[in-house]
């Protein structure tokens, strides 16, 4: 049965055809082929429905006494002529409900769905979840302890804790510190305060080097003091750390009391360093007065004090006053310097390969470090002074032999997971004892404050690459909920003008970009964050996920919730980072995110929980378990999971092969009489974009001829939605892909301009949609849209080389090319958007001048599976 029989009739609105022949190099008289085969089923299908209405007339007549009139004869003509129209009325409806947006069913036929949007998101998040990075190998974040020639790595021993006790600062690491210190940004302003004030309140991250730059600062001070006056303490307690707990009150007393019977209360000319915590519940800073008065007690000692705290919104008020400043941290590649001589400058042995003598060894280890497989293994923008210390014993160690390179970039791989581990180790150590209120209850003081910054660690990681505003909500949201768990008995409080943007970068080692994100449709200028480090992202999720096993229901609940957000940069990030830590546990993965996402009521879940199965199918280790459960889906699942089944597929990882794939879709797409027949052929036009682009378009064509009506319906919207998709929603991860540059053009123009082998398959595809009467309407529109796009509003040529490509093959004969003319006549009168008669002008050109020919004659094209058949 032909398409037209289906349909209720032909499609005749076209111009009649001519009675020139198609010339033989075109192949054959293919328009007259299918237009006099369309006419003969076309009659026969008027045949029977005329012999079908003649019986229920002679039934009529039957139990009619009065028989039937010239009249009548008349009536029951036009009643035929009217039934037909409204079966086709009804053919072309159903085929228009079919090719709606099957992702626009909340917001409604035409309400935006921004999936170029999130297929954009997708990309850049995927970016940092590279699956062919050394840095996100399976091995990495199970790698805890390692013995690399004389380097014992230890992971599992650098836990943040309390701060080192009270005692004088032994006078071998002053000298130490001397030599290899690095001076920050600014160290000079830093010492000039210190030296006036007498006091210095430092503030800055933990691990960035602020603590050896407070002992360098009060060395510098207090040797200068002391050769100035020829007096001073002995050699090793000229500096000498105080213990946190005591506090800057307990240390101004101290200054002027007596000990033991000493005539003077402390040796003068002493630099004291004080390391305050204020992150514990209840902590609170000291006033200003406090300050004031120990700067007083310093000043009659001639010592000198520098108080080291964390940013944060608790150091805000010391910062921020007359004693307070920012401690920078030290560049990287000066700190890898200096370590690397200290190193190697004590190393005497000839270089084990081609002898090179010592004096290279600093420049063979700085041009090691330069390679880029390195710096992809450390994953991390810059270093702090352990780091950097344990990246030059690394590339000390490897330039001496003392092992070998797949050993350096396992130490490499392992500082992104020690900063990890760093972060999240003992968090809520403090709130395990509850505080008592005096009526006898128990609640715990601060929980959102102290989770804040772990919560934006997390967030960050997630949504990495998304504006900063929406991070930090996120990073609200999920403070709540790792509230909630901590203390479920009482609701959490946050203060709300306490947030600290600089805070957050400086704890969580970030950085913010100026950028662009969408907004319905358009691009707004805003604020993006990122990790300063390719590795961190992979790193905090690994840790995360692998050794705190209790902070996953709060997550998950969170990753719900965010796969409810509206912005497609906020869902799409969570759907790709959900299949990264389904790739860590893919039970609990399966259970508690995968499945009941799969089978919501909304559209954006179930597309959340296909993205997350796609990049759980990125890893080989689960790309079976992934094919076999969306095979499964695909042909007993429920109507959710069929729906989800076939948004996986789009990506074109779900499947084993690109026909298998097809086969799954083409399975969803018919069954129930077409009810998932919108979302499958969505999905068959997002595989035209990877390299099997001439398969895909070949099965098209075969479904667009098959004997049954459901796999024809397939062919025919799947055509129809090619036309009017654009590449962002279908563009592939590969940035230097041909089309990574054309993301506004249409899909069927961008692929003409860059794989003409694939033109004539899809012009077939076209000129059957345009030709079959419940396709027609819809096809047209798509045309149109097409044709439009030749230029942009502003006059600059848009997808005209497409167009030039895809036209002589859509408008071969003068049959076609009457129609066109047609449609660009239509196009020129329409009273809202008239088309311009220089371009409509150019557009006929364009169809009418036929591409440009190689030397020789090429192969004939091969005739198509309906010449074959009716010609």
């Amino acid at each position: 049965m032909s398409d037209d029989e289906q349909a209720g009739g032909p499609a005749q609105d076209a111009p009649d055809k001519p009675d020139t022949a198609r010339s033989p190099d075109a192949g054959g008289k293919r328009a007259d082929d299918r237009k006099n085969a369309g006419d003969k089923k076309a009659g026969q299908k008027d045949a029977d429905a005329r012999k079908a209405d003649r019986r229920r007339d002679r039934d009529d007549r039957s139990r009619d006494d009065d028989g039937a009139s010239d009249d009548g004869d008349d009536d029951t003509a036009e009643d035929e002529a009217a039934e037909r129209e409204k079966e086709r009325e009804r053919a072309a409806g159903r085929f228009r409900e079919h090719t709606r947006d099957p992702l626009a069913e909340e917001d409604g036929e035409d309400g935006p769905t921004d999936f170029a949007a999130a297929a954009r998101a997708r990309r850049a998040t995927r970016l940092l979840f590279d699956l062919g990075r050394d840095w996100t190998s399976f091995d990495r974040s199970y790698f805890r302890s390692a013995h690399i020639g004389d380097i014992n790595l230890r992971l599992d021993t650098r836990h943040t804790g309390a701060g080192i006790r009270g005692g004088p600062v032994p006078d071998d690491e002053l000298r130490r510190l001397r030599r290899v210190h690095v001076e920050p940004e600014g160290y000079r302003q830093l010492c000039r305060t210190l030296r006036a004030r007498r006091l210095l309140v430092l503030g800055a991250a933990p691990g960035t080097g602020r603590t050896s730059t407070a002992l360098s600062l009060l060395d510098e001070v207090t040797i200068t003091a002391v050769r100035t006056a020829d007096t001073g303490p002995a050699t090793g307690s000229r500096v000498r750390r105080v213990d946190g707990d005591d506090g800057v009150r307990r240390l101004a007393a101290s200054l002027d009391e007596p000990r033991g019977g000493e005539e003077e209360a402390a040796p003068r000319a002493t630099g004291y360093l004080l390391e305050l915590s204020l992150t514990r519940p209840g902590a609170l800073p000291p006033d200003e007065m406090d300050l004031d008065e120990l700067a007083a007690a310093l000043e009659r000692r001639d010592a000198y004090a520098v108080v080291v705290v964390t940013v944060g919104s608790a150091a805000n008020p010391l910062l921020t006053g007359r004693y307070g400043m920012i401690c920078p941290p030290a560049p990287t590649a000066e700190l890898l310097r200096t370590r690397l001589r200290e190193r190697l400058e004590g190393r005497t042995a000839a270089a084990p390969d081609g002898g090179a003598g010592p004096a290279d060894l600093p420049a063979r280890a700085e041009e090691l470090w330069a390679r880029e497989e390195v710096r992809d293994a450390v994953g991390l923008n810059d270093l702090r002074p352990a780091e950097a210390e344990l990246l030059a014993s690394l590339l000390a160690g490897h330039v001496l032999g003392d092992f070998d390179h797949e050993a350096l970039l396992t130490g490499c791989r392992s500082l992104a997971a020690s900063q990890a581990q760093e972060w999240f180790a003992g968090v809520d150590r403090a709130l395990t004892a509850p505080a008592a209120e005096p009526d006898g209850t128990t609640h715990r003081v601060g929980t959102a404050t102290l989770f804040h910054p772990v919560a934006f660690r997390i967030a960050l990681a997630v949504l990495g690459g998304a504006s900063h505003s929406a991070v930090a909500a996120a990073a609200h949201l999920l403070t709540w909920e790792l509230s909630v768990q901590c203390d479920p008995d009482n609701t959490p409080a946050r203060p709300l003008f306490c947030d600290d943007p600089e805070t957050d970068l400086a704890l969580s080692r970030a950085e913010l970009k100026d950028g662009e994100v969408e907004v319905a449709g358009g691009e707004v200028p805003a604020r993006l964050i990122w990790y300063r480090g390719s590795a961190l992202p992979s790193a905090v999720l690994s840790e995360l996920w692998d050794r705190h096993f209790p902070v996953r229901t709060p997550v998950v609940r969170w990753l719900r919730q965010l796969a409810d957000d509206p912005r497609s940069q906020v869902w799409m990030r969570a759907a790709v980072a959900a299949g990264e830590l389904c790739v860590r546990d893919f039970d609990h993965g399966w259970t508690e995110l995968v499945r009941p996402l799969a089978e919501a009521g909304t559209p954006r879940r179930r597309i959340f929980a296909a993205t997350t199965l796609d990049q759980a199918a990125g890893h080989a280790s689960h790309r079976g378990t992934v094919h076999r459960l969306v095979g499964d889906w695909s042909r007993g699942g429920s109507a959710a999971q069929r729906w989800t089944a076939a948004m996986a597929l789009g990506y074109g990882n779900a499947a084993a092969t690109t026909g298998d794939t097809l086969d799954a879709l083409a399975r969803i797409g018919v069954r129930d009489d077409g009810d998932q027949l919108a979302v499958a052929s969505f999905n068959v036009v997002r595989l035209l974009a990877l390299p099997d682009a001439a398969q895909v378009l070949a099965r098209m064509s075969e479904w667009t001829h098959h004997k049954r009506e459901p796999y024809q319906d397939l062919g025919l919207v799947t055509t129809v939605r090619l036309a009017v998709t654009t590449v962002d929603e279908v563009l592939v991860d590969d940035p230097d892909a041909p089309l990574a540059g054309r993301g506004d053009w249409p899909l069927p123009l961008a692929l003409a301009a860059t794989r003409p082998e694939l033109v004539a398959p899809m012009a077939d595809l076209m000129w059957t949609a345009l030709n079959t009467a419940r396709a027609r309407d819809v096809a047209m529109d798509a045309l149109e849209r097409l044709l439009r796009s030749a230029v942009r509003k502003d006059g600059t040529e848009w997808t005209r080389p497409g167009l030039a490509a895809l036209l002589p093959a859509l408008a071969p004969e003068e049959f076609d090319r009457r129609g066109l003319d047609l449609l660009l006549r239509r196009m020129m009168h329409d009273h809202e958007n008239p088309l311009p008669d220089a371009q409509a002008r150019d557009l006929w050109w364009l169809a009418v001048t036929p591409p440009p020919r190689t030397r020789g004659r090429g192969p004939r094209r091969e005739r198509t599976r309906e010449e074959e058949r009716h010609g």
